[in-house]
């Protein structure tokens, strides 16, 4: 069965991959034709396929200067019942300052957030001298 099937596979491959002499020639002398190519007048009556756009000069140049938001440093100062001291001030979470929503107040950071910029400030050292001052209550204001 092997021999069979192996001499039938090698009689098909020689019987169709036989090119004689003659049908290689004939192939040969159609590549050698010359071909005739566009002629010059359809050529030169066609539209040109890429597109120049004219540069139009203007006299009056206008610069637009962007506006920019005076950036100042924002300094957490402290932290205390979920209020922030930042630059003198108390803030907590939903308060503007500087152009920032107060996102989050954590332990000893606040996330801000404006637009899509984000700062994040933390309590720079321990301090012995806090920067506000703490009031004691009085008996009449304890009642």
């Amino acid at each position: 069965m092997k021999r069979l099937f192996l001499l039938f596979f090698f009689l098909s491959f020689f019987l169709n991959a036989e090119i004689s002499v003659k049908q290689i020639e004939q192939m040969v002398s159609k590549i050698h034709q010359k071909r005739e190519g566009i002629k010059l007048e359809t050529l030169q009556k066609t539209k040109e396929p890429f597109v120049r756009l004219e540069e139009v000069e203007d006299k009056v140049k206008t610069f637009v200067v962007p506006q920019t938001l005076e950036v100042q440093d924002l300094v957490l100062n402290a932290v205390v019942n979920e209020s922030a001291y930042i630059n003198g001030g108390w803030v907590k979470t939903g308060d503007m300052i500087a152009g920032f929503e107060v996102k989050f107040v954590g332990k000893k950071d606040v996330v801000l957030q404006r637009d899509n910029e984000i700062k994040r400030l933390f309590l720079s050292k321990q301090r012995e001298k806090l920067p506000f001052i703490i009031m004691e209550r009085s008996q009449n204001d304890k009642k």
